[in-house]
C-alpha cells in the first residue's frame, strides 16, 4: 500500500506523481490525480480506447491537484492507474485479470467491458435528453478500471454475496475495504474466515443516457442494486427512495 507508482509504472510520465503518489492514495482518491473527461477525451474517437494504456495519455502527464494524501477528491485517473499497476504486477491483461479473479468466482456471467464498435448480443443501449438529444446514445468508449462496464442487477448482487462470502479476499481486507480504507491496514493481522456482519459499500455514477446505484448494507441485509438506461438521477433517485422505504418493512 506504501508503493509508488513509479516502483510499478517506471516510465510514468509525470515524476512527482511517480514519486509521491501510492497505492493507497489512488484506493482511497487522495492522489491529486485528475479525471479523464476532458477535451482530449472529448476529441478522440472512442473506438480507440481498447486497452488501460490507451487511457493513460488523457491524464497521466498532468499536473497533481494536491498534494498526495492532503484531502480526497473523486478522481476516474487514478483508478485508471490502478489497473495499470494490477497489470505490471500480475502480468495479464487488466479484462483477463478481473474476469478470472472476480467475475468467475463471484459467479458473474453477464459483466464485462467491451469495445465501442464490438457487437454484443443483448447488450443495454442508453437514451439520452441532454443538449437537446432525444435519440439513441452513440455506444460509449470500452469501460476500464476506473468504471464503464456492463452488467445486470443480478451479477452485481452475485458480487456483493461473494465480497461477503470471502470469496473474492480475506476477512480482514474484506472488512477494510468496507470501513473507508482510510489507511492501510496493519502489516500484521489475524487470519479470518468469519462472515462478516457489519460494513457497507455504496457508489452510483453515470453518463449521458446511464446511470446506476448500488448500495449494499451489510448489518440489514439489505442490497439496493438499480440500473438505467436513461439520463443521471433516474436510477439513484430510485435507489435512495427504495433506501428511505426500507426501515418501513423492518418494522
Amino acid at each position: 500500500f506504501d508503493d509508488p507508482i513509479g516502483k510499478h509504472l517506471p516510465d510514468y510520465p509525470n515524476q512527482q506523481a511517480a514519486e509521491k503518489v501510492t497505492i493507497l492514495h489512488l484506493l482511497n482518491m487522495s492522489s491529486g490525480i485528475g479525471d479523464i473527461f476532458n477535451d482530449k477525451y472529448a476529441n478522440l474517437p472512442k473506438d480507440r480506447l481498447r486497452t488501460i494504456k490507451d487511457y493513460l495519455p488523457l491524464f497521466a502527464g498532468d499536473p497533481l491537484a494536491f498534494e498526495p494524501g492532503a484531502r480526497r477528491q473523486y478522481s476516474n485517473g487514478g483508478y485508471l492507474v490502478l489497473g495499470a499497476i494490477i497489470e505490471a504486477v500480475s502480468g495479464e491483461d487488466y479484462f483477463d485479470y478481473v474476469r478470472a479473479h472476480i467475475f468467475k468466482p463471484a459467479g458473474m456471467e453477464n459483466t464485462g467491458s467491451y469495445e465501442a464498435d464490438a457487437i454484443v448480443p443483448n447488450l443495454a443501449t442508453g437514451y439520452t435528453l441532454r443538449a437537446g438529444g432525444s435519440g439513441e446514445r452513440r455506444k460509449p468508449a470500452r469501460g476500464s478500471s476506473a468504471g464503464g462496464g456492463y452488467s445486470t442487477a443480478e451479477d452485481l448482487l452475485k458480487f456483493t454475496l461473494a465480497l461477503q462470502n470471502l470469496k473474492l479476499l480475506s476477512g480482514e481486507y474484506t472488512k477494510w475495504l468496507l470501513a473507508g480504507m482510510d489507511s492501510a491496514p496493519p502489516a500484521a493481522v489475524q487470519k479470518s474466515t468469519a462472515p462478516i456482519t457489519a460494513g457497507n459499500l455504496g457508489i452510483a455514477g453515470g453518463a449521458p443516457g446511464i446511470n446506476a446505484i448500488l448500495d449494499m448494507d451489510v448489518a440489514s441485509g439489505y442490497t439496493t442494486i438499480v440500473l438505467s438506461n436513461y439520463d443521471p438521477p433516474s436510477a439513484e433517485k430510485a435507489g435512495r427512495q427504495i433506501r428511505a422505504w426500507l426501515p418501513r418493512f423492518e418494522n
